[in-house]
């Protein structure tokens, strides 16, 4: 009799590939209409002035302009300004 379980489950544990998550354009960089700026799960960032929210919480461009994040009552706020 085995003194130690088989260990078949470990094989079908497989790795998946990460989601690439996190923040696409930094502070002080140029953006276009329609570059994404954040993509989160949850609304860890909020939209601010010519950014959008989609209905996945990404953040986007509305404008073209410089990206800024910014802290205002408590929320992290992403904003293009010109």
């Amino acid at each position: 009799m085995a003194h130690t379980k088989s260990g078949a489950k470990a094989k079908q544990k497989t790795s998946r590939p990460g989601k690439r998550l996190g923040v696409k354009r930094n502070q002080n960089q140029a953006v276009i209409p329609g570059n994404i700026i954040v993509r989160q799960r949850g609304s860890q960032i909020h939209p601010g002035k010519g950014t959008k929210m989609g209905r996945d919480y990404t953040i986007f461009a509305v404008t073209s302009g410089i990206v800024g994040f910014i802290k205002r009552r408590g929320k992290k706020l992403v904003e293009v300004t010109n």
